[in-house]
Parts: C-alpha cells; sequence; structure tokens
C-alpha cells in the first residue's frame, strides 16, 4: 500500500476536518511510508484538532456513513499501530443497543474514540470516572453523549419496570420522563413521546456529567473539551446533534 493510498482510504472520517489543524494532520498521515505507522491516530495528529474540528468530522463521517460511502479500515493495520499506545480523539457515552454502534456511525476505526455503554445511556460514578480518564488523563477533547430513537431503556423506565439491577437503572432514567413536556399520549407505545424522553435524558446525563464531575466541567469550561449531545435514528442512520 502507498502512502497516498494510506492518506486517501484509511482514515477517511480525518479528512472532513478544515483549517490548518486538518492540514496538519493529512501532511503527517501522507508523508509516512509504513501503513502500520498511518493506521492510527498520533499523539501529534490528535493535539492538532480543536474540539470543533472533531466535532465537524463526526458529523461527516456519518453522513459518508449515511450514504454508503465509508472509508475502507485496515483494522489489522489499525491494530498494530495502536498497540503500544493510543491517542483517541474523542469519548463516546451511548446505549447499549446492538443497532446503534458508534464507531460504525460516525465511520470511525480503532484508537479513533473511547467508547462507553450502558443501556439509556446514563452516568453514574464509574461511567464519569471513565470519562475523566479519556479527558484529563488520555487527552480526548469531546465528550459525546448519544441517545437513540426507539431506545428499549427509555420505554422501560416509561413502563415502570421491575428487573434485578436493571431496576436501579432505570429509576436514573424515569427523571427524564416526568421533565419531558409533550402534549399527546404520555405511554411507551407513542414512540414519538419515547423519542422525546431520549432526547431529555441526553440533556439530564449532559447535566449530570457537568454537576457530578468537577474535572470534566472544569475542563470544559477551559475549553480543552466540549460535552455535546446527539440522538441516532435508528430509520434513517442520522445522527442529529443537539444544541
Amino acid at each position: 500500500m502507498t502512502s497516498t493510498q494510506i492518506c486517501c482510504g484509511r482514515r477517511g472520517w480525518l479528512k472532513a476536518g478544515a483549517g490548518t489543524g486538518a492540514a496538519v494532520l493529512m501532511a503527517g498521515i501522507g508523508l509516512r511510508t509504513e501503513d502500520a505507522e498511518a493506521a492510527s491516530l498520533s499523539q501529534a495528529q490528535r493535539d492538532a484538532l480543536t474540539p470543533d474540528k472533531i466535532i465537524e468530522m463526526m458529523k461527516q463521517g456519518n453522513q459518508r456513513f449515511r450514504s454508503g460511502k465509508a472509508k475502507p479500515h485496515d483494522y489489522l493495520a489499525q491494530k498494530r499501530s495502536s498497540a503500544a499506545g493510543q491517542f483517541p480523539a474523542a469519548v463516546i457515552l451511548s446505549c447499549i443497543d446492538s443497532r446503534a454502534p458508534a464507531e460504525i456511525i460516525l465511520d470511525m476505526g480503532i484508537g479513533d474514540s473511547f467508547n462507553a455503554r450502558i443501556a439509556g445511556n446514563i452516568a453514574n460514578k464509574d461511567l464519569m470516572g471513565s470519562l475523566e480518564f479519556a479527558c484529563a488523563a488520555a487527552g480526548a477533547k469531546v465528550v459525546l453523549v448519544m441517545g437513540h430513537t426507539a431506545c428499549g431503556a427509555i420505554k422501560g423506565a416509561i413502563d415502570n419496570v421491575q428487573l434485578g439491577n436493571l431496576t436501579g437503572l432505570l429509576d436514573t432514567i424515569k427523571p427524564a420522563v416526568a421533565a419531558t413536556t409533550y402534549a399527546g399520549e404520555r405511554s411507551s407505545k407513542n414512540a414519538a413521546f419515547v423519542d422525546a424522553v431520549a432526547r431529555t435524558n441526553v440533556q439530564q446525563t449532559i447535566d449530570t456529567l457537568r454537576s457530578g464531575s468537577p474535572t470534566l466541567s472544569d475542563l470544559e469550561k477551559k475549553g480543552q473539551i466540549k460535552i455535546v449531545g446527539s440522538m441516532y435514528d435508528l430509520s434513517n442512520g442520522a445522527l442529529t446533534f443537539l444544541g
């Protein structure tokens, strides 16, 4: 594989960046002579990105996914190049739903992002500790909370499901049910209400991260990271970033 092929094929989502930082990234990748070296993000490449550029890359990666034009990924090369160290640009907190794999949805590869998955994309102390490691210790610059349509955990919270340890998890989501303003049928059978609660729950998780983690809150106040929310639509593959 030539350096040109590596540049133009392997790290597709990096191409979405604009400005000097992205130019430095692509120049660095293009100058490498071994595909294993070029396969995953280096510290210099990650550090050249701003949170806003990373978010834009995510958006364009999702657009490629939706259009069926995802870039080819050499996962073996990514595995080899990231084995000695990792420099992910983001950390994604998403639901365990099998239909919503964040890396595929965003057209990312091995080493691009940390990924935390839990039913209902909630935040507890253990998850906040993981996100603190990703950002404060490992240098990730974006925390993306990703909810999705037709979420089973949201439906369970609406229906007051009782099931072992799941009961306590759903209790964390229930305040989002109460906080959601909705004029129609407030039922798990109403898809629109379920999705409205899911959006509220994303914001609730973000609020929990900011209030429950002084570490993340301080990094965000300093402009070193951005904490953003999003909703993934299972029907059309679109990831919408919430304002």
